[in-house]
């Protein structure tokens, strides 16, 4: 019993096992073809230039079709909203779009008091760009409208352009407040007009690749960054204090000794209500987590502590008896357009890209998140263009800039929205606010909506956990994550996001100029070159070398290319070319120097020969006597000359090989690049390549090139890389047939089509 339990494994294995090698018969495969150089492959192929779409004469068509297919392309909403399903979205878009309204509505007055503005100011930047974005946006699920990273941004310019200390009153010292507001929501509103124009051009010539430049880490190290000088700006609203208005490098941490420095000073009523706020709200969002399954929509902890806290105020008079700053005086209805002030954009254009940029960024990417959970395309150019309308058009009605929430944009996910008919919803929602309920928030005090803000930033202060798994997964987007958070807590939010790209541009550039260098082996009985440091079965070709880089060639590492292929080949060709050159010399030094005294017994001889005519010619008699021996001589003097003659010729004639200059040979005859990770190349690229054909042949090494893609041979065609010297025939399509057709030529530089390769 026991042997047969013992053997029942035992059988089980030996049929996987069988079983295995049976599939794997199965899907070997046997191809037998001619080897195929480049030009070989091309006329087999029948390889020809693509014909380039003229994409400009698309663009200068008109027709019904083409106006049509504009209309459509920069108006979504005309795409959509006829085939908009009633029945089945309408319920969920208005659920979505009032959930979103009162999370907007607490957001709205606590990011414009971020941005340095009156809280009402908020609410106008919640109703016109989303109307706006509702129109023109391709997304269906972000919520577009303030943001707390895009409010400290704009916080960071209204106070250093219009500090409190620009407005102080001569008699009391005192801020009037009025015009420093005033002020402010001019450079807010100037600012987004700015950045609305930055967005919609971009969005026109086609450049929403622009975010490309900022990856994941750094979005999310510049997020987590500017999480904390949104935490740091709020600290006066929680501790009552007055601080003076900074910017600049090192602003944060001026601002954070203050808060320290000043603290013995704060308005204990003010903390008191912040705390309050601050566990109400942790407490509803702790309850809405764990009541989640059974709640259809999560209870909105943030609007009713807005409401409890305005009716404590109003009931128990904080701001005269306890000192708690309010929000104050909130006008009803909507402001007329003003015309931004040109005045102020040479002084707003930088900070406005920085803001257009970053902004775009964290829209798209929620965009494309959200693109890909529900199946449907975001178009990234109409995405700026939808995006910069919103920001042009409210910047005319007195918004500042806006992009979209994270928080918002799950909310109207998950309650139900569809599309942006829950965006349209929820700024109609707040349009009956400003309109006519505004007012009532008048006693809100400023430490709620402070404490607000604080709570909402536990999502992007979560992001610190980054590090840690960075550190595990990719070290290098660690450094950009790690870069990019210092960067920005030290330098400020648009220098620091300018050293962030910088740097992570750099660092590509870096790790292309250290690229992986490796010689190729083959894998046993397959037609699959690995390299031999990291494959143990895989065996070098004996009599051939196959290099390959991990990384394209370019000006930046052509020379580290040529130096690590001459170091892995294990060849000092440098000095083995210099070794050669000097023996060259030498030979032709010894051959001048046979020449000249060549030429030196020749002239003796003709000397010798001359004299002898004379004395014939003066004398008659000896002519006769001495005739033959005259020509005796003669004779044996060409037969000289021609022996040193032809023993020059002789030296000449030596063989400049290295085994017969007495040099050391490679111990490969062949030399194969394999230029698969060739993207592009330039004329760094191209002198280099011609710079290592000509190095190795001079060692008596043939050098192939193999694998490289058809847009790279039509550049090295245009580069005239191709001659004489080097034709298509020395390019393969594979480093296999480079291998064999090196194998079968070891030392020949004529090619034959005759090869045949079995894989």
């Amino acid at each position: 019993m026991g042997l047969s339990e013992a053997s029942g494994p035992r059988d089980t294995q030996v049929l996987l096992a069988t079983t295995e090698a049976m599939e794997l018969r199965r899907r070997d495969y046997h191809v037998e073809r001619p080897v195929l150089n480049q030009g070989q492959l091309e006329e087999l192929g029948r390889w020809g230039s693509a014909t380039g779409t003229r994409q400009w004469r698309t663009w200068l068509q008109c027709s019904h079709a083409r106006a049509r297919a504009l209309l459509l392309q920069h108006l979504p909403v005309l795409a959509w909203l006829p085939r908009y399903p009633v029945r089945e979205w309408l319920l969920g878009d208005v659920l979505s779009g009032l959930s979103v309204a009162i999370m907007q509505l607490p957001q709205g007055l606590a990011y414009a008091l971020l941005a340095g503005l009156p809280p009402v100011f908020g609410l106008y930047s919640s109703f016109y760009p989303v109307f706006i974005y509702f129109l023109f946006g391709t997304s269906r699920h972000i919520s577009v409208g303030t943001f707390a990273v895009m409010s400290v941004m704009v916080g960071s310019v209204t106070e250093s352009l219009a500090p409190d200390e620009d407005f102080l009153q001569a008699l009391n010292s005192t801020v009037n407040e009025t015009a420093r507001d005033a002020a402010r929501v001019q450079l807010a509103s100037t600012l987004s007009v700015l950045v609305g124009l930055f967005q919609v051009g971009l969005g026109l010539v086609h450049f929403g690749f622009v975010v490309t430049y900022l990856s994941e880490p750094l979005v999310r190290g510049y997020t987590t960054a500017a999480a904390i000088h949104v935490f740091v700006s709020q600290l006066k609203y929680v501790f009552g204090l007055h601080l003076s208005s900074r910017s600049g490098p090192l602003s944060l941490i001026y601002t954070v000794l203050e808060v320290c420095w000043k603290l013995p000073h704060s308005v204990v009523g003010t903390v008191v209500t912040a705390l309050v706020a601050g566990v109400v709200l942790v407490g509803v969002k702790l309850l809405n987590d764990k009541l989640q399954r059974h709640l259809p929509l999560p209870l909105p902890g943030e609007l009713l502590t807005l409401i409890g806290a305005t009716g404590i105020s109003y009931g128990v008079g904080l701001q005269h008896r306890f000192r708690v700053d309010v929000v104050g005086h909130i006008p009803s209805g909507l402001v007329s357009p003003v015309a931004p002030s040109p005045q102020l954009f040479a002084k707003l254009v930088g900070n406005a890209f920085t803001i257009a940029v970053v902004g775009f960024a964290i829209a798209i990417s929620l965009g494309k998140i959200f693109a890909l959970r529900h199946g449907y395309r975001v178009d990234s150019n109409q995405e700026l263009v939808a995006l910069g309308l919103s920001n042009l058009i409210g910047g005319i009605f007195q918004c500042f800039p806006v992009s979209c929430s994270m928080s918002r944009s799950l909310v109207q996910e998950g309650a139900g929205g569809n599309t942006q008919v829950a965006g349209a919803i929820s700024s109609l929602f707040i349009l009956i606010i400003i309109v006519k309920l505004g007012e009532l928030f008048q006693d809100l005090p400023k430490a709620v909506l402070a404490a607000t803000i604080i709570v909402n930033l536990k999502g992007m202060l979560k992001q610190f956990s980054d590090t840690c798994s960075l550190w595990k997964t990719n070290r290098v987007d660690l450094l950009i994550w790690l870069v990019t958070f210092v960067a920005t807590i030290l330098l400020n939010l648009d220098l620091g996001l300018a050293v962030a790209v910088v740097f992570s541009l750099l660092l590509v550039v870096v790790r292309t100029q250290l690229p992986h260098y490796s010689v190729l082996g083959q894998v046993p009985d397959t037609d699959i070159y690995r390299d031999v440091a990291e494959y143990s079965e895989a065996r070098e070709v004996p009599g051939v070398k196959v290099f390959r880089s991990s990384a394209t060639v370019y000006f930046a590492n052509a020379e580290l290319y040529s130096d690590a292929l001459k170091k892995k080949c294990g060849v000092d060709v440098d000095h083995l070319i210099s070794q050669k050159k000097k023996r060259l010399r030498k030979q032709e030094l010894k051959l001048k120097r046979l020449q000249k005294e060549m030429h030196q017994k020749q002239a003796a001889a003709s000397k010798d020969t001359c004299v002898s005519v004379d004395v014939n010619i003066s004398d008659g008699n000896i002519e006769s006597n001495n005739m033959e021996g005259s020509k005796a001589k003669q004779v044996s003097t060409e037969n000289e000359l021609q022996e040193t003659v032809a023993s020059a010729q002789g030296d000449a004639k030596v063989p400049s090989t290295l085994a017969a200059l007495g040099l050391p040979q490679p111990d490969f005859h062949s030399l194969i690049l394999d230029l698969g990770a060739l993207s592009f190349v330039d004329t760094v690229c191209l002198k280099s390549l011609k710079n290592i054909f000509r190095d190795f042949q001079e060692i008596e090494v043939e050098v192939y090139m193999a694998a490289c893609h058809t847009p790279v041979v039509a550049q090295l065609e245009a580069g005239r890389f191709f001659d004489a010297s080097i034709t298509k025939q020395h390019l393969f399509a594979s480093v296999h047939d480079a291998v064999i057709f090196a194998l079968q030529h070891p030392r020949s530089n004529r090619v034959s089509p005759v090869l045949v390769t079995k894989l």
